[in-house]
């Protein structure tokens, strides 16, 4: 089936390429490859978020290897075009299926995937349900895909020196996933931040998630003062939009829910908890009850 696909992104034409993915020039020799804000299919391929590349004189620098082996090779399809160089790392900055199920593609062409611990313990943990979810919702495109682990593991931090550039790569605390980390270019201002941010659309608090360690994981993200932010979901944008879309929208669901906890709340009228002023948010309708659940089942015992 690898040598089909491999047939079918031989042909594909680019202008295919860029109905699913887009890619905006963030600073010279960074871009931000924007998956589409919709669920995992067999059209996206599991890349249904953003990604990021970094060149260099030598080698380029991928961040999330994209979520299935034919998603990544879509991004290197896409790579292509951006830079002749070889992808000589990838950073993985988290444990969510498109930030890993990838890896095989790319160590197989003779990458260095990086993740931190708590990324690998999560992904090993979470991979065969991955698979299962994927496989009902990719079809035939996760073909090829299997579980492929980092080279280089760490526990809360980890630079890169490659052709002339310093990248940081740093895990803060849990926020979506357990070991979600941020790539950050001092140089440039840049910082990729994976699963920290949502821009755009409304973040997931799911059973994985900490939304108590995701503030603290943000204010280390704030602390950096970016002057330009490539959120995991969404378009590149500024700190101040971050603000608004994910830890304004965190802030608000847990003050919420402590005062309705401490009136005596349950579980099944915690999806009540009003939530309106980020009702234009994508996907508003479909995350906004599970998320307040979420919350309440990990506030209850704070």
């Amino acid at each position: 089936m690898k040598t089909v696909l491999a047939i079918v992104f031989a042909i594909l034409p680019l202008a295919a390429l860029s109905d699913v993915l887009k890619v905006q020039d963030v600073a010279p020799g960074i871009w931000a490859i924007e998956g589409p804000a919709e669920q995992r299919n067999a059209e996206n391929l599991g890349n249904n978020a953003t990604f990021g590349l970094i060149e260099t004189d030598a080698g380029a620098v991928l961040i999330d290897p994209g979520g299935t082996w034919a998603g990544a090779k879509a991004l290197d399809q896409m790579i292509g075009t951006l830079t002749d160089q070889p992808v000589r790392y990838v950073i993985d900055t988290g444990g969510q299926d498109h930030r890993w199920l990838g890896n095989g593609y790319w160590q197989a062409k003779g990458a260095v995937v990086v993740a931190s611990d708590a990324a690998v313990a999560d992904q090993k943990a979470r991979g065969s349900m991955q698979l299962t979810m994927l496989s009902q919702l990719v079809g035939e495109g996760l073909e090829g895909t299997e579980p492929a682990y980092a080279d280089a593991t760490f526990a809360e931090a980890h630079d890169l020196e490659l052709g002339g550039r310093h990248i940081e790569i740093r895990h803060p605390a849990a926020a979506h996933t357990p070991g979600d980390s941020y790539v950050w270019l001092p140089d440039a201002g840049v910082v990729f931040t994976g699963d920290i941010v949502y821009v755009g659309r409304i973040l997931g608090v799911m059973d994985h998630s900490d939304s108590a360690a995701w503030l603290e994981a943000f204010a280390a993200i704030e602390a950096l003062s970016p002057k330009v932010l490539v959120p995991g979901h969404g378009p590149t944008t500024t700190l101040e939009r971050a603000q608004a879309d994910t830890r304004d929208y965190l802030v608000n669901l847990r003050d919420r829910m402590r005062v309705y906890i401490d009136e005596g709340g349950d579980i099944i009228g915690s999806v009540g908890v009003d939530q309106s002023a980020f009702s234009y948010l994508d996907q508003f309708g479909a995350l906004a009850g599970r998320n307040a659940q979420a919350v309440f089942q990990q506030m209850e015992w704070e």
